[in-house]
């Protein structure tokens, strides 16, 4: 495929109770633009004993993006926020200098069954805000911009593109666009996209240059304004990237950073229990057994 860098299988991962598929980072590929990490999460089809339950954990030098298709989560932080995420919204929480936070299945629904499935997405910060004050913002559904084109269905969930802007606020420039369509339909978007660019396919396919790409692939583009393909009937695809960084980032366990002394040093905030406390909640992740850094 011309405008194809590379082609990523979705992984297998383990986040405790659930088995997720992972996009990034990859080995060849560590970031697009400023996303560094993405997670599909399910479907997964709980009983009425499972349930959704991460711990207190913290997170430096990035944005947290939840992005939910089916379920519901309770996001509860440092900051005092405490509040329900269902499909199509957006939870937008900045780390900066330190955040602690827990994601758990509402009250409500933990003893019934229920479905759970979206993305979390990990936005690295610009260097002159990676340690900024903490903070966090709920974008409703009906407050994405959406709108149709030639009977395809687009919605900015995330930063610029296609002359609109989404509330989610975002440090950088950078898009994260839903696309779906029920026929058959080529879509040309290139002159929208600006930076790296990525094609994640959640559910169909897509064709370009006689080649036919599936469902839970990633595509990274070598060049986001040639950015065209054909979208099969019944499919939905993500496109996400922006502007990168002229530094390197570093990644490890939930801290990123340009400089390898943040994370080092919450680390020990963490081991230490220095890190901001989430009301209500006692129940810690342990930082895990030492990793080599992301390069």
């Amino acid at each position: 495929m011309s405008n194809t860098k590379f082609i990523i299988e979705e992984r297998a991962a383990n986040i405790g109770n659930f088995m997720v598929g992972r996009l990034l980072p990859f080995r060849q590929k560590r970031m697009v633009g400023p996303f560094i990490f993405i997670d599909h999460m399910g479907p997964a089809c709980l009983s009425d004993s499972e349930n959704m339950d991460i711990a207190m954990h913290p997170h430096i030098g990035l944005s947290t993006l939840t992005f939910l298709f089916e379920g519901s989560i309770m996001h509860r932080d440092s900051l005092g926020t405490e509040i329900e995420i269902k499909p199509g919204a957006v939870n937008w929480m900045t780390a900066g200098k330190g955040v602690v936070h827990t994601e758990r299945t509402p009250d409500y629904l933990r003893h019934s069954k229920k479905m759970l499935h979206g993305l979390q997405i990990w936005v690295a910060l610009p260097k002159a805000d990676e340690q900024c004050e903490p903070s966090f913002t709920h974008v409703s559904a009906d407050d994405i911009p959406s709108w149709e084109d030639n009977k395809v269905s687009f919605k900015l969930i995330a930063g610029k593109a296609f002359g609109k802007k989404s509330p989610v606020p975002v440090y950088s420039p950078l898009y994260f666009i839903e696309i779906k369509s029920s026929e058959t339909k080529t879509v040309s978007i290139g002159e929208y996209l600006y930076g790296e660019s990525a094609l994640y396919i959640l559910e169909g396919s897509i064709k370009s240059d006689g080649h036919t790409y599936e469902s839970k692939q990633l595509l990274v583009a070598k060049d986001s304004t040639l950015c065209a393909f054909e979208i099969q009937a019944n499919s939905i695809i993500y496109i996400f990237g922006g502007d990168a960084f002229p530094e390197e980032r570093f990644i490890e366990w939930n801290f990123v950073a340009s400089d390898k002394a943040f994370i080092e040093k919450a680390k020990q905030d963490w081991k230490a229990d220095r890190f901001p406390k989430v009301i209500n909640e006692t129940v810690r992740i342990p930082l895990p057994t030492p990793k080599r850094f992301g390069s």
